[in-house]
């Protein structure tokens, strides 16, 4: 066997798809070949490091460099430099700061953005070839199910995962062992176990770089909770838009029945299981565990009332388990590794690790996991590179629709179950975007609500015309008709429509605007009383205008405004008509005195 004395590992995410990183693959294996090196250095086009702000992503090993926004002209230089020469291109390594021309770091794990981190979940995106189940078996893969399956009784593997203090990951964090256990005890013939893999929160895409990079760690954590809960056939459910997942998830599935991994007498024991892959036309209602057994059964995805749970009656009636993505990508590594080792992470009741989907406005953009208590503040200032272009921190949402805005003033809260109820956030399932400034929070309270009005099944009343009257009151403050009255009729409805409605969706649709009243109700304030809009984001509240000691008659706004509403000669103050003005901000930013103000 011919052994690679290199290997160039290629991100091979969704970001960095999009960005060529195929292209650049293919690219890496021509230059090679011309130099005479392909039998010795070895392309692996990988899944996400994390870092998205700066894909494509490369990683040269046994040295572990780490290019950045490496391109397909790139190519030809890092194998002509690094790989023949033996010096690693400079100028394409991973500079750390805001504007990306700080520190040079050869290596990963020398980064703020990575030393801080803990990888469990997300611990082979990176690092193997989800497309190889060869490299997955050289990373401890299938340990664990050998492990369970000829040296453990099911109770035995229940206790292991109660003992860790591993919580769900889809957002509600109850125990996972309980609900293991819940469904073991039911007395069935026929169980199911389901995998949640329709990730519809806004920015949030955790689940879906686990599919793409390490799809077996799922496939190996399902069997194990099969064997546990006495089901023996599995179902996974992922969203369309995932097509890359859903790709190398069939692939990875296909690869575990031909090693005997998945089917029939797994390991020689007896045990049975087997893995269906059902895809979702991308109703966020079927994150809600009832909701999504009812699209996987072939009916309209709406949830059920509860009780009979799941673990009673769920998928076509009989008994499931059900977890998401994140949840099993922890399994196989406590059965490895001891309950114990994850338990020492993170808090005394939110134990472990948490991956987060850090976007907005925040340097690096991209996928953290962390160990449970780790502040907002570590987050954003250290780990994300903070707010860019000079900008103060204002507030993150976090948990998605079903989250809350958490502000400047709390940004040292931990991020853990606990401390997130506290003050009216909630982890969800790893959603966290920073906003800063710039951002109007009633705007960013409608956007949400917005969100969920689509969303809304519309089989419960509270869901599906509460929201929509929320909406319309939002619609109203924002426009510069509400009143005083309008903001305490909308917080009333907001608890109205959390109280009442049948599933998570329409119970946490409010916590948006709950949370941005609580902690910005000055804001909606001014929106109503002042008919002003603080952040300059709400379009109906602004008034475009030019401080004629300020211009200069250069001319440039006019010339760029769309829609021939400013007017002036050369070298004179220019002005606005404001019943032609469309506020759409391009005259701002083609003036280079400061001349035109929004307010």
């Amino acid at each position: 066997m011919n052994f690679a004395r290199a290997h160039i590992m290629v991100c091979g995410g969704t970001g960095c798809t999009s960005s060529k990183s195929p292209e650049i693959a293919a690219e890496f294996r021509k230059q090679l070949e011309a130099a005479g090196l392909a039998d010795e250095v070895k392309v692996v086009q990988t899944g996400c490091f994390g870092l998205c702000a700066l894909g494509p992503i490369v990683v040269v090993y046994p040295e572990g460099s780490f290019y950045s926004m490496v391109t397909i002209n790139d190519v030809k230089e890092i194998v002509d430099e690094h790989l023949v020469k033996g010096r690693p291109v400079e100028r394409l390594l991973y500079h750390e700061g805001a504007d990306h021309h700080g520190t040079v770091h050869s290596s990963l794990n020398d980064t703020d953005f990575y030393r801080k981190q803990k990888r469990i979940a997300l611990r082979n995106c990176g690092r193997i070839n989800p497309e190889n189940i060869d490299e997955y078996i050289a990373f401890d893969g299938y340990k664990a199910l050998e492990k369970v399956l000829k040296t453990m009784q099911p109770q035995e593997v229940i206790d292991v995962v109660k003992a860790s203090g591993l919580r769900g990951r889809g957002g509600a964090g109850f125990p996972t062992g309980n609900k293991w256990q819940f469904a073991a005890n039911e007395k069935n013939d026929v169980k199911y176990v389901c995998c949640n893999a329709d990730e519809g929160d806004p920015g949030a895409f955790m689940d879906r770089s686990v599919l793409e990079g390490d799809p077996h760690s799922v496939i190996e954590a399902m069997a194990i909770a099969g064997y546990a809960a006495g089901a023996h056939e599995g179902y996974v459910y992922v969203r369309a838009e995932y097509p890359i997942a859903v790709h190398r998830l069939n692939i990875a599935i296909e690869q575990a029945r031909e090693y005997g991994m998945l089917g029939k007498n797994i390991f020689g024991t007896g045990f049975d299981f087997d893995i269906i892959v059902r895809l979702g036309a991308g109703a966020f209602v079927c994150g809600e565990e009832t909701a999504l057994m009812t699209s996987i059964e072939g009916h309209r995805g709406e949830p059920r009332p509860r009780p009979p749970f799941p673990a009673v009656k769920g998928l076509f009636g009989q008994p499931t388990l059900e977890n998401n993505v994140e949840t099993f990508a922890n399994i196989t590594w406590i059965i490895n590794n001891g309950p114990e080792a994850f338990a020492a992470m993170g808090t005394e009741r939110s134990k472990g690790t948490k991956v987060f989907a850090l976007g907005g406005k925040i340097t690096n953009t991209g996928l953290v996991e962390i160990p449970m208590g780790t502040t907002l503040r570590e987050v954003v200032e250290e780990i994300g590179g903070g707010v860019p272009n000079g900008k103060k921190f204002k507030a993150a949402q976090t948990g998605g629709p079903s989250g809350g805005c958490l502000p400047a003033s709390l940004i040292d809260t931990p991020l853990d179950y606990e401390s997130m109820a506290a003050v009216g956030s909630i982890v969800g399932s790893g959603g966290l975007i920073v906003m800063d400034e710039d951002n109007c929070m009633v705007d960013i309270a409608k956007f949400f609500l917005e969100f969920t009005v689509d969303e809304s099944c519309g089989k419960c009343a509270p869901c599906r015309i509460g929201t929509r009257r929320m909406l319309e009151i939002l619609n109203k403050i924002t426009s510069g008709n509400g009143t005083l009255e309008d903001i305490d009729r909308l917080e009333e409805l907001c608890e109205h429509v959390k109280a009442n409605s049948l599933c998570g969706l329409g119970q946490t649709a409010p916590n948006p605007v709950l949370s941005t009243l609580k902690h910005f109700r000055d804001e909606y304030v001014a929106h109503v009383v002042d008919k002003k809009c603080p952040a300059g984001v709400c379009k109906d509240l602004l008034n475009y205008s030019i401080d004629p000691e300020k211009c200069k008659g250069c001319t440039a706004c006019a010339r760029a405004c769309p829609v021939g509403a400013i007017t002036g000669t050369v070298k004179e103050p220019h002005t606005i008509d404001t019943s032609k003005c469309i506020k759409c901000g391009t005259c701002i930013s083609k003036c280079r005195f400061g001349a035109i103000t929004k307010g």
